[in-house]
């Protein structure tokens, strides 16, 4: 859609997508402007959160791929240390260990197991320590289904040696 009819939130084509849409499965329509996401994406965060604000408009782009992860059934964790956050990608219904093996197959293989907290915890309370004073703070074995924004460190241990 052009910028003006997204901000508008109406389209002459809308309409007429949307019935062809709901008579072929129905799946989610997520009307976007290509022309503003490339201009939104060209300013600085701030200055685009000010542009959104005095537009009364947003991007569209996490509505996008929120649906487009559920629409082929990925979730995400995270893995934090002290100077960086990774964020993985899994199948919905992953678990531990193999969720460990997205990360490097020395971690499935030596799983031990995973030490997990919730996105939401932390955000309430601050901080690892507060999550675990709270009691939030997980210890997860082989059958622990990953859900969707956990965090999690692994625990693993592979012997230098291998099999013999």
């Amino acid at each position: 859609m052009n910028e003006r009819d997204y901000q508008r939130k109406k389209n002459k084509f809308l309409p007429k997508i949307h019935s062809w849409v709901q008579e072929h499965g129905g799946e989610p329509i997520i009307p976007f402007s290509c022309a503003l996401e490339r201009n939104l994406s060209d300013m600085p965060q701030d200055e685009a959160a000010k542009y959104c604000e005095d537009n009364k408009v947003q991007s569209a782009l996490p509505k996008i791929i929120k649906t487009g992860f559920s629409a082929i059934s990925l979730i995400y964790f995270f893995t934090a240390g002290i100077d960086e956050v990774k964020c993985w990608q899994i199948r919905r219904q992953t678990k531990a260990p193999q969720a460990a093996g997205a990360i490097h197959t020395d971690f499935e293989r030596g799983f031990i197991c995973a030490e997990v907290m919730k996105f939401d915890d932390l955000k309430d309370l601050g901080s690892e320590a507060a999550v675990k004073a709270a009691g939030k703070y997980k210890q997860e074995g082989k059958t622990y289904v990953v859900q969707d924004g956990d965090i999690i460190f692994f625990k693993f241990n592979v012997s230098v040696g291998g099999k013999k």
